[in-house]
């Protein structure tokens, strides 16, 4: 039996259909807009796998191409390993759900999401996360707050509620916002110069949005019955916690105040390591319990510190930025390149122009489309001083760089003005928070030392927000 859930967003029927396909996933959710539609399941295992402190939630999304009555090119005619739109679309739809599942829970976790229908005018990435929502939130999976997403663009000075795609190419803004009741979970934006003021103004409209399809999936919800399954949460002993507080807490926070990340890294792993050394190992639990007793001990030191004695483990105000350097033109061969370093956060960007001959070529569902900027993002390993596997990007890697390229695209020259196929390389050489604004600002400096004309400087820095109740406090850099 499927239960259906009918609302009009953005002056179109968007419609959800709850158990109508994919019955044997715990999930499912049948998602149409348009003549877009998308199947979203989710399943998971009943019995946490080995020890685990984390979720472990694997997110796939795909695209197939009969949905735009398209045969795939290449020789074997079918769908391959997923394109760089769908590992970043998958990212999207990853990202509002990972923080709502409740605390405790360490089930192996999936959720796929399959566009069987595109019309390529509603885009699917909007769908994805509502799908997600609703296969998760109609299912025994102990997943209580349901989400809305829309996109929001500005077009002839007016916001559009999830515009057309042909819209979207005449839009300053396109920006994706995912949330729930109560706020906002994910925002995914692109702009051309649009103003603090009309940023907020898009989001008032997006929470407005998101609120009513929220409000029909809990209406839903309230009249069927649907056991959720219980998360049973081990609460560590008060006075074991308040032992190791009490013993390591002032040490603990010395550590996490030196500025070297590493040498900050050394020192607090000292301490746990002295902690477990008392414990024999064939003591799982009480290893395990020690560990999450001393990680939420730096998470404590590390809000104390902001909220309430108004200081960062590293000694900077909320609004001070790490020491900048800048170098150009360091590589003789490369036709532009710079290397951007903000603290212990270095990336080396360069830059190389091709002809028309080197644009790159895109065959999705659509027509297919040609790209002539490119931003490719790569983080090796020894940037963190870890030793693993060199292998081909992997989805951070894909969705920080297309987050520098979006930053960028504004300042890129049309055509007629620069006739040049571009491609930016970033190198991260080092990280310790923010490497892909550290990107942005490298890129922009290396298409400034090739000669490129850019209509403007583009420079890009991450912010934090440690909340708790009404108290609340940002953080630069």
């Amino acid at each position: 039996m499927s239960n259906n859930i009918n609302l009009e967003i953005g002056g179109r029927n968007l419609s959800i259909e709850i158990g109508k396909v994919g019955r044997q996933a715990d999930g499912s959710a049948f998602v149409r807009y348009g003549d877009t539609i998308m199947l979203v399941t989710a399943t998971s295992k009943k019995e946490v796998s080995g020890e685990k402190n984390f979720l472990p939630l694997i997110v796939d999304y795909r695209e197939n191409t009969y949905a735009a009555g398209k045969i795939p090119g290449g020789f074997f005619k079918r769908e391959g390993k997923p394109s760089e739109r769908e590992i970043l679309v998958a990212r999207m739809i990853d990202r509002p759900i990972r923080p709502l599942f409740p605390k405790g829970y360490f089930q192996d976790t999936q959720i796929v999401a399959l566009l069987l229908s595109a019309d390529l005018e509603n885009e699917p990435d909007t769908l994805g996360i509502i799908g997600a929502s609703a296969a998760l939130y109609f299912s025994e999976i102990p997943f209580t707050t349901p989400l809305g997403a829309v996109k929001i663009g500005y077009i002839d000075d007016q916001f559009v509620v999830n515009p057309a795609a042909s819209l979207l190419e005449k839009s300053r803004l396109n920006m994706m916002v995912a949330g729930n009741e109560d706020g906002i979970c994910m925002i995914e934006a692109g702009a051309n110069e649009v103003g603090e003021e009309k940023i907020v103004e898009g989001l008032i409209l997006a929470q407005e949005e998101i609120r009513k399809i929220v409000a029909a999936q809990r209406e839903l919800f309230n009249q069927l019955s649907i056991t959720k399954t219980e998360v049973k949460v081990k609460v560590q002993e008060a006075e074991k916690v308040k032992q190791v507080e009490d013993e390591i807490a002032a040490e603990l926070l010395q550590a996490m105040q030196i500025k070297q990340k590493k040498a900050s890294e050394r020192a607090s792993q000292e301490i746990l390591n002295r902690l477990l050394a008392r414990i024999p190992k064939e003591n799982t639990e009480e290893i395990a319990a020690t560990k999450d007793i001393f990680y939420n001990l730096e998470k404590k030191l590390v809000r104390d510190l902001v909220l309430n004695k108004g200081q960062r483990a590293d000694g900077r105000a909320f609004n001070e930025l790490r020491p900048i350097s800048i170098e150009v033109g360091l590589l003789p061969r490369t036709h532009g390149s710079a290397l951007f370093t903000r603290g212990e956060t270095q990336s080396l960007a360069t830059v190389t122009l091709g002809t028309f001959e080197d644009v790159q070529r895109l065959d999705g569902l659509g027509e297919e489309a040609e790209k002539r900027f490119m931003l490719h993002y790569n983080f090796p390993p020894f940037s963190v001083g870890e030793v693993s596997f060199m292998r081909a990007p992997g989805r951070r890697e894909i969705g920080h760089g297309a987050l520098a390229e979006k930053a960028i695209l504004p300042a890129f020259p049309d055509e007629e003005t620069f006739p040049y196929t571009i491609r930016i390389v970033s190198d991260i050489l080092e990280s310790n928070g923010s490497s892909s604004m550290a990107t942005v600002c490298g890129g922009t400096l290396a298409l400034l030392d090739a000669g490129v004309p850019l209509k403007m400087v583009v420079a890009g820095i991450a912010l934090g927000l440690v909340k708790e109740g009404e108290r609340y406090a940002i953080l630069t850099d």
